[in-house]
């Protein structure tokens, strides 16, 4: 069987530097380092922890490896066809979109011009600058980022080079989104893209009070999604949960890191909420509107592209034990189980970033996203032939399907012989009995010693 990625290598893509915790890698493909093999057997329980039947206990060693075997020969043909046709393609993608952008900021210039009690400019404007906007951070920002364009050596197109449109700064984006999530795709404990910390999505997920509001949550999120990634990619919640026990070094590359995306964000507020609508000049107020407008939009676009790809009904997670020694062919599978396509044109793929075809995107996150396309029958083809469903559907079908799945886990899992009311009620009654212990117990020693109470 073919060894899947070394779990201590940052990436089965392009490995990529993060500030001071990693030195910068050589470009390297995924196959270079996936030539060992090993024949020993593998055993996958028809079941997992969950007690949710396992996809992938149907299928032999021979099988996987065989699937494996398949998905390297594919990707080898479309990367060894890379050319003139593909450089043309993101170069004038590229080229639309920056003319986009100015031409929106040019038409919104004269956004506070009312027209029969409409300001027609300003829904042009918007229009405009929302569809550049995702066309930045989707198809161009995103897709650049992963290294997918590396191979034309072009020092402006280039995932190092590369920052976008956006609060988070790439250099952290690419270390959380192309180092972890990519590596660790859906594996419960280690991949953090499951709900970004915030949201339960899988009932294998340990459920507690906070997830009553998470539709709440997840409404806020994707609102400001822009600005929640950033807060993701900073490991926000991990500082705060385990800010005591880090070393003074630790502390600092927080500090330096925090530093960084806050200089982001300060650029980023003057250039659209400053600079930018004052060259509107006298429609300066209705300009700051529209960006304020697109940069939601893009938001909420951004986010629902992403859930439809990761959390829809069907979509597998895996427990960490099961990819332990994985194989090159189990990665892959788990890759295809663990996303979710999204039906529909071409426009609906550019706008999307081509993410509309996230399972071609997560078994090869550096191909050109022009060629997800051409790659999606034949990868459909191979599931098939072996049994594993190829989730996909419309946008409506599969964002309904996501926020039904918000607010069915935002509740504790079914239990024999309880409601979910009184599984609710008695964590209530436990959350209040445990805060009323702790006070009763500290009141004395506060009064006493009050040194002894700080170090509690």
């Amino acid at each position: 069987m073919t060894i899947a990625p070394d779990r201590h290598a940052p990436s089965p893509t392009t490995p990529h530097a993060r500030g001071s915790r990693r030195t910068e890698a050589h470009h390297v493909e995924r196959n270079s380092r996936l030539s060992t093999t090993s024949t020993a057997p593998r055993e996958r329980p028809a079941t997992k922890r969950s007690g949710r039947p396992n996809p992938m206990a149907g299928l032999t060693d021979a099988q996987i490896e065989e699937i494996g075997r398949d998905l390297d020969a594919l990707r080898a043909e479309v990367m060894d066809s890379r050319g003139a046709a593909d450089a043309a393609y993101i170069r004038r993608v590229i080229k639309a979109q920056r003319y986009l952008e100015l031409g929106s900021r040019a038409v919104l210039t004269l956004s506070g011009v009312k027209v029969k009690g409409v300001r027609p400019a300003w829904w042009l404007g918007t229009a405009g600058l929302t569809a550049a906007k995702i066309l930045e951070n989707m198809e161009i920002g995103h897709n650049v980022m992963h290294g997918q364009w590396d191979w034309m050596r072009d020092p402006k197109i280039h995932s190092r080079q590369w920052e976008w449109d956006n609060a988070s700064p790439s250099s952290q984006w690419k270390h959380a989104h192309n180092e972890i999530h990519h590596t660790y795709t859906n594996v419960l404990g280690r991949d953090n893209d499951l709900g970004y910390g915030i949201l339960r999505v899988d009932e294998a997920q340990r459920w507690s009070l906070f997830y009553l509001a998470q539709p709440v949550w997840h409404l806020i999120n994707a609102l400001v999604f822009e600005y929640s990634i950033a807060a993701y990619d900073l490991e926000l919640g991990a500082y705060v949960a385990k800010r005591k026990r880090m070393t003074d070094e630790q502390k600092a590359e927080f500090r330096a890191n925090a530093n960084e995306v806050l200089g982001k964000i300060r650029a980023q507020v003057v250039k659209d909420y400053l600079l930018q609508p004052l060259l509107a000049g006298p429609g300066a107020r209705h300009a700051l509107t529209a960006t304020v407008t697109a940069n939601i939009l893009r938001n909420l676009w951004t986010n629902t592209v992403i859930i439809c790809g990761h959390f829809p009904e069907g979509i597998e997670t895996f427990d960490k034990a099961s990819i332990e020694g994985e194989t090159r062919g189990e990665w892959y599978v788990r890759q295809m189980l663990g996303s979710g396509n999204i039906s529909g044109g071409p426009l609906m793929h550019l706008m999307s970033g081509n993410l509309s075809h996230q399972i071609e995107h997560h078994v090869y996150p550096d191909m050109p996203s022009n060629r997800y396309a051409q790659v999606a029958p034949r990868i459909r083809a191979i599931m098939e032939r072996n049994g594993l469903p190829y989730r996909t559907g419309p946008l409506h079908r599969q964002a309904a399907s996501v926020y039904k799945k918000v607010f069915l886990l935002a509740l504790p899992n079914k239990e024999p012989g309880r409601s979910r009311r009184s599984v609710v009620a008695q964590e209530i009654r436990d959350a209040l009995r445990g805060k009323k212990e702790g006070k009763t117990r500290q009141a004395p020693v506060k009064k006493v010693h009050p040194g002894e109470a700080r170090g509690v």
